[in-house]
């Protein structure tokens, strides 16, 4: 098939922390549009509204702001002409509540749709308490569900997704951005990436990390992202006499990451569940920090435990042992050669496994089989 007509649509212009969807935007081979504006698009990639109407614009701000309504026929039928007007042959949906709003203008308009979940889309109890009835309609419809991890699928199911439809294709990582590093002399350096919310445990690292600098007082620990626990996790280093070992970075480009990355020993990161359900997918900092070769402690959550091969490619813990956590720490803070030996297994395996060229060939090969199936 030569290149087709692609709709990707997306909750946000631009998310820093999206480098998953903006891959997808980069790298699939096809005549895109991009639609965004929240769990329902408002927006062309050229920021104008797919409403043209002012009558139609006021009609659908009532019905959402005033009446709360999820379905919107007015919305809904722009969507279907935009659609059919710019012969879109199959849409992408980027998050499972951007799917279930959209699947009823793809059905007026006959056009394939493949709804990809991320994490909290199929695991975060109000989102999909909220989305539950429209979720369904949409699992009805769509042609392809993508998951990012095992644990997803099994969220899926759970949901009513038939298993049929569920095709596993995780996040992948471009090792030319991430090359392996040799870490056989590096300094005891830890490195954690990733925003400072619930489902990150950020305090846990740092606890983790006391436990290490008790026992190695020239390690250090650098912390990169912002969020709404960051100024918990900054307290909680000043209250643990850490704050000449612990360094906190906020947010950081891909290029300041990887040149942060050719000091690092390891790489930590202790995602748990959260009380209301949110999960990881596959968590993109995982990959990177395995594609460059550092040794990796992480926990048994999610995508991470097939990122992660437990106690071949590096080390993996409970959810919430930060005991267990701050035990592999030392240990690698205490041999060089096992973290190199770790990180140089890690990076053979996301090569091998979570290759970005792969997995893009694989999510277009999911979108062409939908138009055809269609």
């Amino acid at each position: 098939m030569d290149k087709f007509n692609l709709c990707i649509i997306k909750p946000n212009k631009s998310a820093f922390s999206e480098t998953f969807i903006q891959a997808h935007v980069d790298r699939i081979q096809a005549n895109k549009k991009v639609l965004y504006g929240g769990a329902f698009p408002l927006c062309d990639d050229a920021g104008k509204f797919i409403i043209k109407s002012k009558i139609g614009l006021l009609s659908y701000l009532i019905q959402k702001r005033i009446f709360k309504k999820q379905e919107i026929g007015v919305r809904t039928r722009a969507l279907a002409q935009y659609l059919k007007f710019n012969k879109i042959d199959v849409v992408l949906a980027e998050y499972g509540m951007v799917g279930a709003m959209v699947s009823g203008a793809c059905k007026l308009a006959d056009v394939p749709l493949v709804i990809h979940f991320h994490g909290a889309d199929a695991h975060h109890k109000p989102t999909v308490s909220a989305y539950n009835e429209l979720y369904r309609k949409a699992f009805s419809y769509c042609s392809a569900i993508v998951a990012v991890s095992q644990d997803m699928i099994e969220a899926l199911i759970t949901l009513g997704a038939p298993a049929e439809k569920i095709v596993l294709n995780p996040y992948g990582v471009d090792a030319a951005k991430f090359p392996q590093i040799d870490i056989s002399q590096s300094p005891v350096n830890f490195l954690s990436v990733g925003r400072f919310v619930e489902k990150k445990s950020p305090a846990s690292i740092v606890l983790a990390f006391k436990m290490v600098h008790e026992n190695y007082p020239q390690a250090r620990l650098w912390m990169v992202g912002e969020g709404p626990l960051f100024n918990d996790v900054e307290v909680l280093v000043k209250q643990l006499n850490l704050t000449d070992y612990v360094t906190l970075t906020g947010v950081l480009t891909a290029d300041g990451i990887n040149k942060l990355m050719q000091n690092m020993r390891c790489f930590v990161q202790h995602s748990v569940t959260a009380a209301d359900g949110d999960m990881e997918g596959t968590p993109n900092t995982i990959l990177e920090a395995g594609s460059a070769g550092l040794a990796i402690v992480s926990t048994k959550h999610a995508g991470i435990k097939e990122a992660v091969i437990n106690g071949k490619t590096g080390y993996l813990v409970d959810e919430h042992d930060i005991k267990g956590m701050a035990g592999y720490m030392i240990k690698i803070a205490s041999d060089v050669n096992l973290a190199a030996g770790l990180g140089k297994k890690e990076a053979a395996h996301i090569r091998k496994n979570y290759d970005i060229n792969d997995r893009i060939e694989k999510l277009t090969i999911i979108l062409k089989q939908s138009i055809k199936k269609h």
